[in-house]
């Protein structure tokens, strides 16, 4: 589909190389610029115990460098900079994501590389929106967007969201912003200098939640996989297989529908129960309500009548049973790098269908 756009990366980590694995699934030539000085890109040493200690590649620098070349410059180099500015001419976009006061030494300021390529789009992931020379890190941005301090069970236990969501938004956010760059420039014939940064696409994030405060003056607090808005929804069961199963009844309708699979028909006309504002007041009630009758049922069979009568549910799976499924075998994508086999899920999830 892009088979004849040319992407330069030097960004690193997550993030960027997420937004130029985007472009090389989609067909383009992506060029990942790596300093030999510091090795490449720092997730190639970030393993876990049971990885080999020799590989050039970890399974998280795998995990967003599919179908790229792998080029070794070190831009404070004459020469390397050089060979850099002859890809920079031929261009199409480049990703990046140095902090600002690095530009100049690395010859990334966007009027440099915009003299020498014209309708070169820079699209560059910055951390802080209003402070520049500010290193981000996942962790600490979801902290300060408000992230940590609504997960958890509790107040005093609280949690982040187990992947580096904030690079995810922002890497979506930047992959928009380039394709109407690409529109534009067919358009028009100009390049364009697109921007993200990190903080900004994680106050994106916070939809509803966001609104709740803005709106209704509602502080978002840590209630473990609950809804502040809607129940029983996110509320987890053990079924009497030991299998958990968790719900989304999200409309009257569905809760009468659970309570018809659970024989609990008298639990929609208690007033605690009747409507969703009083499920949500009564939220604990209701799930010892619940529990009993979910409990005598393995979880299997529990769901298959769930799905039968319309009544949103799943099982909690673990990774491993999630990547067995048949939608994630179809997203699997596998390369050697570095004579490493490696192996990923697509960065994409959608198709295009032309009739």
């Amino acid at each position: 589909m892009l088979k004849d756009v040319l992407v330069i990366e030097t960004a690193s980590v997550l993030a960027g190389p997420a937004v130029g694995m985007f472009f090389a699934e989609l067909g383009a030539r992506v060029v990942k610029i790596e300093n030999p000085r510091s090795g490449g890109d720092v997730t190639r040493k970030w393993k876990l115990p049971a990885e080999d200690p020799y590989a050039t590649v970890s399974a998280y620098f795998s995990s967003v460098n599919h179908g790229k070349e792998h080029r070794f410059l070190d831009l404070k180099d004459p020469a390397s900079r050089t060979e850099f500015d002859a890809l920079i001419s031929k261009a199409d976009v480049l990703v990046s994501n140095h902090l600002q006061a690095d530009a100049e030494k690395l010859g990334l300021q966007p009027e440099r590389l915009r003299s020498l390529n014209p309708r070169l789009l820079h699209g560059h992931i910055r951390g802080y929106a209003s402070d520049a020379a500010r290193s981000a890190y996942d962790v600490v941005l979801q902290a300060e967007t408000g992230y940590i301090g609504m997960c958890g069970t509790d107040g005093e236990h609280l949690a982040k969201v187990p992947v580096a969501l904030i690079d995810i938004l922002a890497a979506h956010q930047l992959k928009e912003g380039l394709l109407l760059a690409l529109l534009q420039r067919e358009r028009t014939g100009k390049g364009a200098y697109v921007e993200v940064s990190l903080e900004e696409a994680a106050l994106t994030g916070l939809v509803n939640q966001a609104s709740n405060w803005l709106m209704a003056g509602h502080v978002a607090q840590p209630m473990g996989t609950l809804h502040p808005n809607i129940a029983p929804y996110g509320e987890v069961f053990r079924c009497a297989d030991k299998g958990r199963i968790v719900l989304a009844v999200g409309s009257d309708a569905q809760f009468a529908k659970l309570c018809d699979v659970l024989a609990l028909p008298f639990l929609t006309t208690d007033k605690r129960f009747s409507a969703n504002t009083a499920r949500v007041s009564h939220r604990k009630e209701l799930s010892e309500a619940l529990a009993p009758a979910i409990a005598r049922m393995a979880a299997p069979a529990l769901l298959a009548q769930f799905q039968q009568a319309g009544v949103p549910a799943g099982a909690v799976n673990g990774i491993d049973q999630a990547l067995a499924t048949p939608a994630a075998n179809r997203m699997r994508l596998q390369q050697v790098i570095d004579g490493k086999a490696t192996v990923r899920i697509s960065g994409n999830a959608f198709r295009i269908h032309n009739e």
